[in-house]
């Protein structure tokens, strides 16, 4: 065989290794960039129908797995379909107003979607007690506005985690609950 002839054989036939070596790597980095986006489009559905101004009780139901687990600093810890829903009704029962918004577009890493929100509420309605310290005596016409980031885990196309940390001390400001240092 010609030596010529030999060297093209060898090149072919490692552009054909290299082809079905790279060839599933590069499947699964789409699959993954496939998932990823659809994980932002569940939380961004769960922020719309779950934070956003027109709730969805439904949506706890539809995307929420059974063991979820929502926590934020300004509330204590909520797991289970049942007990969100009860947390939500009765912050929304105290502002009949609550609104958050995303503020950036939503970032995701495989199982992991981040999102950076701003929002808030009047309170005009029940009495709420769901504060690290305070409470709030019914219809008290206090504003709040804050920010937030929050890391939603989603498994199997169910959030299984929302983990936030809000501005919580400008809220308890600005809802009285706390008094500034002078």
């Amino acid at each position: 065989m010609n030596i010529k002839f030999k060297g093209l054989m060898w090149l072919a036939l490692m552009l054909l290794v290299m082809c079905v070596v790279t060839a599933p790597v590069k499947a699964q980095e789409k699959n993954v960039k496939n998932q990823e986006q659809e994980n932002k489009e569940i939380v961004g559905k769960w922020l719309d129908n779950f934070w956003g101004p027109h709730y969805n009780p439904a949506i706890v139901d539809e995307l929420a797995s059974k063991e979820m687990v929502l926590q934020y600093s300004l509330h204590q810890p909520r797991l289970g379909h049942a007990d969100i829903k009860d947390f939500m009704k009765k912050f929304r029962a105290a502002f009949p107003d609550l609104a958050f918004a995303g503020a950036y577009p939503l970032l995701a890493d495989g199982e992991y979607v981040i999102a950076r929100w701003v929002g808030g509420g009047t309170h005009t309605g029940a009495a709420f007690s769901d504060w690290p310290v305070g409470a709030l005596p019914a219809a008290t016409g206090r504003k709040m506005h804050f920010t937030g980031t929050t890391v939603f885990r989603v498994v199997n196309g169910k959030v299984t985690e929302e983990i936030g940390l809000d501005d919580g001390l400008t809220t308890l400001l600005q809802l009285e609950l706390v008094r500034p240092v002078k």
